[in-house]
C-alpha cells in the first residue's frame, strides 16, 4: 500500500457516494457545532472543498443539503452557503444531538436539554400514572429488568433505559408528547453516556428508576411527577450539572 492510498482522503474515492456525502456532511457539522464556523460565516465553496478534500463536487452538495435541512446552515444564489444562528438549528434531530456530543457539549447545552427534560417528562410519568394499562406496566417492568441486568456501561443497558423513558411517553395516550418520545430518550441515551463515559459517574440510577415506576404503576400522579423530577435533577447533577435549572 503506498502513502497515498493510506492517506485518508484517499478512502473517499472507493466509499458509496451515499457514503462520502454523510461523512462530508458530519466532518462539517463537528466544525460548525464545535464553534470552528461561527453564525454568518461562509462554508468553503464546492469547488475549493472538493479539490482540498479530494471528494466529488456532487457529494459535496449532497452534504451541504444534508447540513441545510438540519438547519445548520442556508444557501443564497450567487452568495455561498453560511451558517445559520443557532436558533435556527434543528437541535433534536437526532443526527445534530450526536454531533452536539461528539464536539463536545457546552453547559449552557447541557443545562438547556436538561431543562427540556424538566419541562416534558414530569407531566408525562404524571399523565402515565393516570392513563397506562396493564401493557404498559408489563413492557416498563421489562426495561427496568433489561437495565437491571446489563447495566448503563453497555449499549443494552441503555437500550433499555431510552424504552423505558419512550414506553411512559407512549403511556400518556397524548400524540403530541408521544412525537417526542425519539427526541426525550435520545437525549436520555446521550447525557447518560456522557455521565458514564466522560466524567466516569458509577452513581447506581436504578432506585430512582424504580420510584418512578412504582409510582406509575400505583396510579399516583403526583408522585410520578415528583419522582420523576427527582431522577432527572440526580442524572443532571451527573452530567456535572448542579441540577436541572441551573444557570
Amino acid at each position: 500500500m503506498s502513502a497515498t492510498d493510506d492517506h485518508p482522503l484517499s478512502r473517499h474515492a472507493t466509499q458509496p457516494t451515499r457514503a462520502i456525502h454523510d461523512r462530508i456532511a458530519h466532518d462539517l457539522a463537528i466544525a460548525i457545532v464545535g464553534g470552528r464556523y461561527q453564525p454568518g460565516e461562509m462554508l468553503p465553496g464546492e469547488e475549493r472543498y472538493s479539490a482540498e478534500q479530494g471528494v466529488s463536487r456532487t457529494a459535496y452538495r449532497e452534504a451541504v443539503r444534508v447540513l441545510s435541512a438540519k438547519g445548520l446552515v442556508y444557501s443564497r444564489t450567487k452568495s455561498g452557503t453560511r451558517i445559520n444562528e443557532r436558533l435556527r438549528w434543528n437541535i433534536l434531530d437526532l443526527d445534530v444531538l450526536a454531533w452536539m456530543f461528539e464536539a463536545g457539549p457546552t453547559p449552557e447545552f447541557l443545562r438547556d436539554i436538561f431543562e427540556l427534560r424538566t419541562v416534558v417528562e414530569p407531566a408525562a410519568a404524571q399523565f402515565a400514572a393516570l392513563r397506562r394499562d396493564g401493557q404498559d406496566i408489563s413492557r416498563m417492568g421489562h426495561a427496568l429488568e433489561e437495565m437491571r441486568r446489563f447495566g448503563l456501561q453497555t449499549p443494552e443497558g441503555r437500550a433499555a433505559d431510552q424504552n423505558f423513558h419512550s414506553l411512559i411517553l407512549t403511556a400518556t395516550r397524548n400524540e403530541a408528547l408521544i412525537t417526542l418520545a425519539t427526541s426525550v430518550t435520545a437525549v436520555v441515551a446521550w447525557t447518560t453516556r456522557f455521565a458514564r463515559d466522560e466524567r466516569k459517574e458509577s452513581r447506581d440510577p436504578m432506585p430512582d428508576h424504580d420510584a418512578v415506576f412504582d409510582a406509575i404503576l400505583r396510579g399516583d400522579p403526583e408522585e410520578a411527577r415528583l419522582k420523576m423530577l427527582m431522577l432527572i435533577g440526580n442524572a443532571s447533577r451527573d452530567a456535572g450539572m448542579s441540577g436541572p435549572s441551573a444557570g
